[in-house]
């Protein structure tokens, strides 16, 4: 169980620095540098502590599948984003897919 919650905070963290990317400025304003580089690094920390209990194409699958998700839903929310249909659908498909790990894989070490 430690490895999800690493793995949420690894997710968490790479929310955070992805979405704060756009915010940069050409690396002009310290706060969004800031949370970039605290956030990636928070994040593959947290990441590579995960992959000593979840194998680690499982790991990344979710890692980088919700992060697509959130980062979209973040982006809309906070920069108004907009997303159309097929951006909407294959989103629904990444997280069935994580769904589909998470009750079906036995390659999920739970």
């Amino acid at each position: 169980m430690t490895g999800y919650i690493y793995l949420a905070i690894a997710i968490a963290a790479e929310v955070i620095a992805t979405t704060s990317m756009k915010a940069l400025a050409g690396f002009s304003r310290p706060l969004p540098l800031m949370l970039v580089i605290v956030g990636y690094s928070l994040s593959f920390w947290m990441l590579a502590l995960v992959v000593k209990t979840i194998p680690v194409g499982i790991a990344y699958a979710i890692w980088a599948g919700l992060g697509i998700v959130l980062v979209s839903v973040a982006a809309a929310l906070i920069y108004g984003q907009k997303l159309d249909l097929p951006a909407a659908l294959g989103m629904a498909l990444i997280i069935a897919g994580v769904v589909v790990i998470q009750m079906f894989s036995k390659s999920t070490g739970h």
